[in-house]
């Protein structure tokens, strides 16, 4: 069952696709219950995702639902598994919101991540300095041991990317590549750092130059994540000063994907945005001899 008996991203993922298939199989609940011998409250509590879902009872609804395709039935079947699994996060959790640990299941389960940051530079290519400058300046106080534990949790997040689990897309404002808001030393080192990232093949960096305009003050910063072969976008968060905010919702979902296509279109290519990079490094360190 979903920690305290709650919705989880991947529980609710999953029943929102078995009520897909099962609509879509004109079947109503009463008749998948008969399925996997259950109750017609077990099927409701499946569907919104109240209650963990067994591989085997997923695999008989989709043959009873006509599900031919065995990579969407199997996609269903490991969504299921990875449900009562435990990710390394948890080892963390004391020090974590619940809205952030769910927004690591799904960078943990995606397979495009797409991020837009008009601040900061993203968490996942955030260097552990960096990291920790951020975190330590936030806007409720937090102890010294508990920014440490803070900055591992970044550094696990970021092995999704380094181990190619997934297709990055970072777009990033000029101002946080040209202006400091960290130490001189440390931000040199993350612009470094960025650099090496964007370099793997399944990262790209773009900047948003300034002449974007008001471009770059339409939203707020956002990520979004997709969980098949195809990136269309399933969720999408946004950060606040009380934690993380998911979205779901079928307009929420496609307002954030055309957003991010907009800033994409506008945003300098990934050379020229490497280029421009490697220029304020070259600025910064003639200013400091």
């Amino acid at each position: 069952m979903p920690a305290g008996g709650k919705p989880t991203v991947r529980s609710r993922r999953l029943g929102t696709a078995l009520k897909r298939y099962r609509l879509a199989a004109q079947m109503d609940q009463s008749q998948a219950a008969e399925v996997i011998a259950a109750s017609t409250a077990k099927i409701s509590r499946m569907e919104s995702g109240h209650v963990s879902c067994r591989v085997i009872d997923v695999r008989l609804l989709m043959g009873a639902y006509g599900v031919t395709d065995r990579s969407k039935a199997a996609h269903l079947e490991d969504l299921a598994k990875r449900s009562n699994r435990r990710g390394w996060w948890l080892e963390h959790a004391a020090h974590l919101h619940a809205d952030y640990l769910e927004h690591i299941s799904l960078e943990d389960d995606a397979t495009y991540i797409r991020e837009w940051e008009p601040v900061l530079m993203p968490g996942l290519l955030q260097t552990p300095s960096y990291a920790e400058a951020v975190i330590a300046a936030g806007h409720d106080y937090v102890t010294p041991e508990l920014v440490e534990q803070l900055v591992k949790v970044r550094q696990g997040r970021q092995g999704k990317i380094e181990e190619g689990g997934a297709a990055y897309t970072a777009i990033i404002w000029e101002p946080v590549i040209r202006h400091a808001l960290v130490g001189d030393d440390i931000h040199q080192e993350q612009l470094t750092r960025t650099l090496e990232m964007a370099k793997r093949k399944n990262v790209t960096v773009q900047i948003l130059p300034f002449t974007a305009g008001l471009k770059a003050g339409v939203t707020s910063a956002f990520a979004s994540f997709s969980f098949d072969s195809e990136p269309a976008v399933q969720a999408v968060t946004l950060e606040n000063l009380r934690g993380t905010s998911i979205l779901e919702g079928a307009d929420d979902l496609t307002a954030y994907a055309n957003m991010f296509d907009e800033l994409r279109s506008t945003a300098l290519a990934p050379e020229a945005s490497a280029q421009l990079i490697r220029a304020v490094l070259r600025r910064n360190k003639e200013d400091t001899t």
